[in-house]
């Protein structure tokens, strides 16, 4: 990679930027009277919302907060999709400590060959240094993401159409492909709720790539589960993957402990 000396300048123009707002911060006074100015503020319900976790679940768990204050030791590491209807916490009534979450577009876990990426650093610090013994990949119904991954074109697209989001998406070709090959005569919305699932299960074999993860998995100290919300009449399906890594002439890989919650 080749800088130039304004490639420098912008950083350290950068660094003194965010380095004057932090100042300000740490220069603010508690005691002061909110800042606002004037009419409406998105942050006002936030507050009322804060102010009232506060006095009914810190207050009343006080104990609680402060031994987690030390320490953490969730029993899940939940993936889910950044979608504002689909939050785990509401929905899975996950408290503080429950879950180490990680939210992005599609609810996707990108192969280990991928390199870093959020949702990489979250999985191996919740792995090797929280030691997880449950990863959930949550799903939902209507996901955009999975919309736009439906509606990529088959053959490579143009460079001028590529953005962020189909770069992203485009990690769950493989759901596309067995979707296409699975539910091709349906609907176009027919395939997209297929794809959904089936980009559970792509996400949960892509993290069978990680050593760490799959050397947990086999001995038996990780299990990894899919789940699916559907919020157009409010179920939520779980399935647990099995992984049989000496099994010969048949699949590795199953499902169990599969439920719907309604």
């Amino acid at each position: 990679v080749n800088l130039t000396w304004s490639d420098f300048s912008c950083a350290t123009k950068a660094s003194e930027d965010h380095s004057g707002l932090t100042r300000q911060l740490l220069d603010f006074q508690h005691d002061t009277v909110d800042e606002t100015d004037g009419g409406y503020d998105p942050f006002s319900q936030l507050k009322e919302r804060f102010t009232d976790f506060k006095q009914r679940n810190y207050v009343e768990n006080f104990t609680n907060y402060q031994k987690l204050a030390e320490q953490q030791t969730p029993e899940f590491m939940v993936v889910a999709c950044a979608d504002s209807r689909v939050c785990p916490t509401s929905i899975l009534g996950l408290q503080p400590g429950d879950a180490f979450t990680v939210r992005n577009v599609a609810n996707l876990v990108p192969p280990y060959e991928h390199g870093a990426s959020e949702t990489t650093a979250a999985l191996e610090f919740a792995v090797n240094s929280l030691q997880v013994p449950n990863v959930l990949v949550v799903g939902h119904s209507r996901c955009g993401g999975i919309q736009a991954l439906m509606s990529m074109k088959s053959k490579k697209d143009d460079r001028s159409s590529r953005t962020f989001i189909r770069d992203w998406v485009s990690l769950g070709k493989s759901a596309r492909l067995s979707t296409e090959a699975a539910a091709g005569n349906l609907s176009f919305e027919s395939q997209c709720r297929h794809c959904e699932k089936e980009s559970i299960n792509s996400s949960l074999l892509n993290l069978l790539t990680y050593p760490w993860i799959e050397e947990r998995v086999k001995e038996g100290n990780l299990n990894l589960h899919g789940g699916y919300y559907n919020f157009i009449d409010c179920t939520f399906e779980k399935w647990t993957l099995v992984y049989r890594p000496g099994l010969e002439g048949g699949s590795k890989y199953a499902i169990k402990n599969r439920s719907t919650w309604s």
